[in-house]
């Protein structure tokens, strides 16, 4: 009976875990899609993993590219958390977003725990809903 406690705790602790580091991983993307809407590169940028920096070196290149090839991320009527899965130090987080014009998308963001602690942005793929993948 005490090893079946244990191991009962031990579950609920990492699920505790898990659901924190989705609740932080909701906030990261948060934040980002709240800078997106002011327009503020530089924070924006700042929630984006090493692996994206590399490809878009600099704040503007990282924001002219979410404005032109993300638009519904970057302006958007709404912007809703779905299902989460967490494994290890990664997160994937869908995202419903209703775009300016009104159309449904789906946003799958995925993130990943650094050696600080912190989980940055490693992805976005984005498809119009109803669209097979």
């Amino acid at each position: 009976m005490r090893v079946l406690l244990v191991l009962i705790f031990a579950l609920l602790a990492g699920a505790s875990a898990r659901a924190d580091d989705v609740a932080t991983a909701q906030d990261i993307i948060r934040a980002q899609e709240q800078a997106f809407g002011r327009d503020d590169a530089r924070a924006a940028y700042s929630y984006a993993a090493p692996a994206i920096r590399e490809i878009f070196p600099a704040p503007d290149i990282f924001m002219s590219m979410v404005q032109n090839g993300y638009p519904p991320v970057y302006r958007h009527k709404s912007f809703e958390f779905g299902d989460s899965k967490s494994e290890g130090s990664r997160i994937a987080q869908h995202v419903h977003i209703i775009d300016a014009n009104g159309e449904a998308w789906e946003a799958l963001y995925t993130l990943e725990q650094h050696a600080d602690g912190s989980y940055k942005i490693t992805g976005c793929s984005l498809l119009k809903a109803g669209q097979a993948v």
